[in-house]
């Protein structure tokens, strides 16, 4: 599609990246990558694309990533049905051995090759690595289900000091040699504190978080700690979306400055959100907004 952009319209859209660019640039930014932006390949693409500039502008882009519709697929080519229960995969001995292979193995390396093939500078790790994620089991009933207990981002920072993209599975291991599965937004959540990131970006399959979830209208675009408690209590976040933002919140007060959701079926949408007055998703911050005319980027 020709979208008929002049060249002096380019130069105004550069422009107005400027003060962004000025804001991120050596800052951390972890993302979180999951739905459909990792399945549909033209998504793919463009969010490979996205981390890739960020990287080339200065910006130390750590990708978190699960993988869940490609263990589902792997269990059902082993034969082994899928169970879940509250929502998280019942993980037995076997299951988490395929969990590893298919997370560690194939997505993340795929995942570190587009990058390479796109001209940026990638590496993968697991939460084995340099046991970067310890956790124990969540539940007996759940098996090798993951709580994350500590975190160690030295095998992160070092890839970022060294230039490279950090490209993160989210498997983690217990002190006796046991893997786990761990869920993919409490992990980038659980990361982003520790490395005290600028901001953590959740790639998801809606728009944010709706006021009327029928009505995509009625999009909020900033919610405070107090104003997310106070939306689950009436009941306007709830269901699945409840401990998606309960780790948007818990990466705030584990030291985050921003965290966001935003669609990640719209393409370019990590530029649009972090390098464009607009935004394009939902903003969670510490406080409310002292004053309505403040830029939401200026807002802490």
């Amino acid at each position: 599609m020709n979208l008929n952009i002049t060249n002096a319209q380019r130069a105004k859209i550069l422009v107005q990246a400027l003060p962004y660019i000025k804001k991120y640039t050596g800052k951390i930014v972890v993302i979180k990558y999951g739905g459909n932006a990792m399945v549909n390949e033209d998504l793919k693409n463009s969010v490979m694309s996205d981390i890739i500039l960020l990287s080339l502008i200065g910006v130390k882009v750590v990708l978190v990533h699960g993988g869940g519709p490609e263990i589902t697929d792997m269990l059902k080519r082993t034969g082994k049905e899928s169970k879940f229960l509250d929502g998280l995969r019942v993980t037995d001995k076997e299951t988490v051995e395929i969990v590893q292979m298919v997370l560690a193995g194939k997505v993340n390396k795929d995942l570190v090759n587009l990058i390479g093939t796109k001209g940026g500078r990638a590496v993968g790790l697991s939460g084995i690595d340099g046991q970067m994620l310890i956790a124990s089991a969540k539940k007996p009933e759940l098996g090798y289900v993951g709580e994350i207990e500590k975190v160690n981002v030295q095998p992160i920072t070092e890839l970022l000091d060294g230039g490279y993209i950090p490209v993160v599975s989210t498997v983690a291991c217990d002190t006796e040699g046991n893997t786990y599965n761990v869920n993919a937004d409490t992990a980038a959540a659980r990361i982003a504190g520790e490395l005290q990131a600028e901001s953590l970006i959740s790639l998801t399959d809606i728009s944010g978080i709706l006021r009327d979830k029928n009505d995509p209208e009625t999009l909020i675009s900033r919610i405070s700690l107090e104003e997310a408690d106070q939306l689950i209590d009436e009941g306007i976040i709830s269901d699945g979306m409840i401990p998606k933002v309960e780790c948007c919140t818990n990466a705030i007060k584990w030291g985050v400055h921003r965290v966001f959701i935003i669609d990640g079926r719209i393409k370019h949408s990590i530029l649009i959100e972090t390098l464009t007055d607009e935004g394009i998703g939902t903003m969670f911050t510490r406080h409310k907004a002292k004053d309505k005319g403040l830029s939401n980027d200026n807002q802490n």
